[in-house]
C-alpha cells in the first residue's frame, strides 16, 4: 500500500486535514484507556481465578501507571529515528499483545508482564499523541483533531467499566481482555490504512526534555498542569465515597450521576475546541476555577441528589476541555519540541494522579471527604490564577 509522507518541510499545515488518521488516533485512545481502566471492574473475578487478593491484582493498575510514567520520559529518545508512522503502529500492536497476555495468563507474573506492554503503549502514544495531530491537519484544525482524538478517552471512560463488568459476568473476565485485544486489532488496521509516514523531527534526545524544561515559560505551563490535575484526581478519586455520605446515595444512584460524569466529559471535548478558537488563555482557565468553584461549592452546601448530580456533570464538562486544551497549548507553544514536551505532560499527569490520590487519602482520614473538596478547590483555583497571570500562550523562545 502506498503510504503519503509528510516531511519536516511539507507537514500538514498547507495540506489537507488527514481525518481518518485522526479517526484511527482516537480509536487508539479508545483501545488504550479501555485496557487501562478494564481492571477495575474485573479485579474481584481475576483475582478469585489467579488465587491472589484483590490487593495484588491492583498492582495491575500501578504496574501499568509506573511504566507509563518512565516510558513518556524516554519514548521520544529511544525512538528518534524511527518513522512516527512505525512507532505507532507498534504501540498499537503492544496493545494487542498486552490483551493476550493478560487473557491466558495462568498467574500473577505473567499478568503484570502484560501491563507492564499496556503501559509502555499507553505512555508512548500519549507522549507523541499532540506532535502527531499538529502534522496530520492545518494547525486551525488542530482544536478539533485534538477533541476528537480526546472523545476516545471518554468513550472509553464511559463504557469500559459497566461493559467489562457486564461481559466479565457473561462470559468470564479472560473473554473481556480477549475482546479488547479484538478492538486493538481494528484500530491497528484503520492506523495501518489512514496513517501516513511522519519522518521523525527535532532533537529528540534525553537532553532534550531537560532543554525543553529549561524554557522558564514550559517550566511555568508545566506548574500549571500539575495544580490543575493533582486538583482533578483528588477530587475524583474521592467521588464515592462523599457521593455515599454527604449526598447520600447508593449504588444505582452512585453509577447514574458517574456516567452523567462521562457523558458531560466526552461534551467537553468538543467544547474546549469551540472555545479554543476565542482564546486559548481563557479556555486554559475557565476550565480550573469552575472545576474549583464546584468543589468548594459542593464541600459547603453538598447534599441534594438533584443540585449534587448537576455540579459532578458539570464538572465532566470542564474536566473535558482540559486536556485538548494543553495539547493545543503544547502544539503553538513548543512546536519544535512538542513529543518532548508532550513527555512532560504524560510525565506531569502521572505524577499528578499519584499526588491527587495520596494527599487526598491523607486529608480525608484526618478530616473526611468535605476537607478533601475543599483542598482540591483551592488548588484549582490557585491553577486559574497561575494560568491567567504567568502562563505564556505564544511560542515560547528556545534560551540563549
Amino acid at each position: 500500500m502506498h503510504q503519503a509522507t509528510i516531511s519536516e518541510e511539507d507537514d500538514a499545515s498547507g495540506a489537507r486535514p488527514a481525518w481518518g488518521a485522526v479517526i484511527s488516533m482516537s480509536l487508539g485512545v479508545f483501545g488504550l484507556v479501555g485496557a487501562e481502566f478494564l481492571p477495575a471492574s474485573l479485579l474481584t473475578p481475576m483475582a478469585a481465578d489467579l488465587g491472589v487478593s484483590e490487593g495484588m491484582a491492583g498492582q495491575a493498575v500501578t504496574a501499568t501507571a509506573a511504566v507509563a510514567l518512565v516510558t513518556s520520559l524516554l519514548v521520544t529518545a529511544a525512538t528518534r529515528r524511527i518513522d512516527r508512522r512505525h512507532v505507532l503502529l507498534g504501540f498499537s500492536i503492544l496493545l494487542i499483545l498486552s490483551n493476550l497476555l493478560v487473557s491466558i495468563a495462568p498467574n500473577l507474573p505473567l499478568l503484570l508482564a502484560g501491563r507492564i506492554l499496556l503501559g509502555i503503549a499507553l505512555g508512548g502514544f500519549w507522549t507523541m499523541s499532540a506532535a502527531t495531530i499538529m502534522r496530520l491537519v492545518p494547525e486551525r484544525h488542530v482544536p478539533k483533531a485534538l477533541s476528537i482524538m480526546f472523545s476516545g478517552v471518554s468513550a472509553a471512560t464511559i463504557f469500559a467499566a459497566p461493559m467489562g463488568s457486564y461481559l466479565g459476568d457473561l462470559a468470564g473476565w479472560r473473554f473481556v481482555f480477549l475482546a479488547a485485544a479484538g478492538l486493538g486489532v481494528l484500530a491497528l488496521a484503520v492506523q495501518f490504512a489512514t496513517l501516513p509516514s511522519l519522518p521523525p523531527r527535532g532533537q529528540s534526545r534525553l537532553g532534550t526534555m531537560l532543554e525543553v524544561l529549561s524554557r522558564r515559560a514550559v517550566a511555568i505551563a508545566m506548574a500549571a498542569i500539575l495544580l490543575v490535575f493533582t486538583g482533578h484526581f483528588a477530587f475524583f478519586t474521592y467521588i464515592r465515597p462523599f457521593l455515599e455520605t454527604v449526598t447520600g446515595v447508593g449504588v444505582t444512584g452512585i453509577s447514574a450521576i458517574l456516567l452523567g460524569f462521562g457523558i458531560a466529559n466526552l461534551l467537553g471535548n468538543y467544547l474546549g475546541a469551540f472555545l479554543l478558537e476565542r482564546s486559548m488563555r481563557l479556555t486554559l482557565a475557565i476550565m480550573p476555577l469552575a472545576m474549583g468553584t464546584l468543589a468548594l461549592t459542593l464541600a459547603s452546601l453538598g447534599g441534594n441528589v438533584a443540585a449534587d448530580a448537576a455540579m459532578v456533570a458539570l464538572w465532566g464538562l470542564a474536566f473535558g476541555a482540559v486536556p485538548v486544551a494543553w495539547s493545543t497549548w503544547i502544539t503553538r507553544a513548543v512546536p519544535d519540541e512538542a513529543e518532548s514536551a508532550g513527555g512532560l505532560f504524560v510525565a506531569a499527569i502521572n505524577f499528578a494522579i499519584a499526588t491527587g490520590a495520596a494527599a487526598g487519602g491523607l486529608i480525608f482520614d484526618v478530616n473526611g471527604v468535605q476537607s478533601v473538596f475543599l483542598v482540591s478547590g483551592a488548588v484549582l483555583i490557585a491553577a486559574a490564577a497561575t494560568i491567567l497571570t504567568r502562563v505564556q500562550t505564544r511560542a515560547v523562545p528556545k534560551p540563549a
